[in-house]
């Protein structure tokens, strides 16, 4: 089902004082700046290699990033796997017995269809599924 491990999502309070790290430390460039409305995030995309690093900052107080930082600090909130058909990965993991955030695709950051699968169904971990192009 996994082509690919896609980005790993980095929960950020302050995504310009994180790219001056990101891109001045370690020498990552920004491929851009996003606002995500329905998640309320900005985001920006770091490549690396053929996966990326992305930085998530919340744009609303009760945002899922904020919540996140609020309960856990700052740092990794999820990995995300690309998948070829997100909607057959969906019905997959259902009949699999995994627990889905999102039960449907939902627009994310750069054009992608993207679904949660629920941390308590694996491993603790927030798991995003994502479809490209």
């Amino acid at each position: 089902m996994v082509k690919k491990l896609d980005h790993i999502g980095i929960a950020v309070k302050d995504l310009e004082a994180s790219l001056k790290f990101y891109e001045g430390i370690l020498g990552l460039k920004s491929a851009g700046t996003e606002v995500v409305e329905e998640q309320k995030v900005r985001v920006a995309f770091l490549p690396i290699g053929d996966t990326e690093v992305e930085l998530l900052e919340s744009t609303e107080e009760d945002g899922p990033i904020a919540k996140f930082i609020a309960k856990n600090g700052e740092g990794i909130q999820h990995m995300a796997y690309r998948v070829e058909n997100i909607e057959e990965s969906i019905a997959e993991l259902k009949k699999q017995g995994i627990r889905m955030i999102d039960e449907k695709p939902r627009y994310g950051a750069g054009g992608a269809q993207i679904a949660f699968c629920h941390p308590k169904s694996t491993n603790g971990v927030l798991i995003e599924i994502c479809q490209r192009g």
